[in-house]
């Protein structure tokens, strides 16, 4: 359930980019962002980084198209993402609070979180994310710079990085548990 609500702005954005406006498209993402913070908030869970930085990325997107640039195009829409998602994740890190901390804090025993290795497989974890990310910036931007490359391109590599990066947050605490022995969850329900 809570990768569903993690991912839910971003297929929502992505499925609604198909069948209206951009802007629509990232105010609707915006809201769904908000919504998942007032779940949270709701069940008496942490408001996450990654839900308001995401809310914040899409409603700032939104403002510029309506108010400053409503031609830009779908590419230049999807950079903006790409690279606002990598700014939270890459930020997140440096503000040494990886995004998926939160989410792990929440869903494992207090002895759990307080292990050595927990905080570094977070940071394993944020970091595949936002390779994942740069991954699907990196392939707008070739996009726009090779207007000749076929869309499909870009889609498959921001579908293999997004559902690499969802495989390795399943797979490494699983590995870890195995080689250390002790339990580190990264994104709960994430199978």
């Amino acid at each position: 359930m809570t990768i569903f609500l993690i991912l839910a702005p971003y297929g929502a954005y992505t499925l609604l980019m198909l069948v209206t406006s951009a802007t629509v498209s990232v105010f609707a993402a915006s809201a769904i962002c908000l919504a998942t913070v007032a779940i949270d908030v709701a069940q008496g869970r942490s408001v996450k980084i990654l839900a308001v930085g995401s809310a914040i990325v899409f409603a700032a997107i939104g403002l510029y198209l309506a108010l400053r640039d409503p031609a830009l195009g779908t590419l230049g829409v999807k950079l903006s993402v790409d690279v606002g998602i990598f700014v939270i994740s890459l930020g997140s890190m440096l503000l040494r609070r990886p995004f998926t901390l939160q989410y792990a804090v929440e869903s494992v025993p207090a002895e759990t979180a307080a292990m050595p290795g927990f905080l570094y497989a977070n940071y394993v974890i944020t970091g595949a994310w936002t390779a994942a990310a740069l991954l699907m910036a990196a392939a707008n931007l070739v996009l726009l710079y090779v207007p000749g490359l076929p869309l499909w391109s870009s889609l498959a590599v921001a579908f293999a990085a997004r559902n690499s990066a969802i495989y390795f947050t399943k797979w490494y605490p699983e590995y870890r548990q195995i080689k250390y022995g002790t339990p580190v969850a990264a994104l709960p329900n994430a199978r």
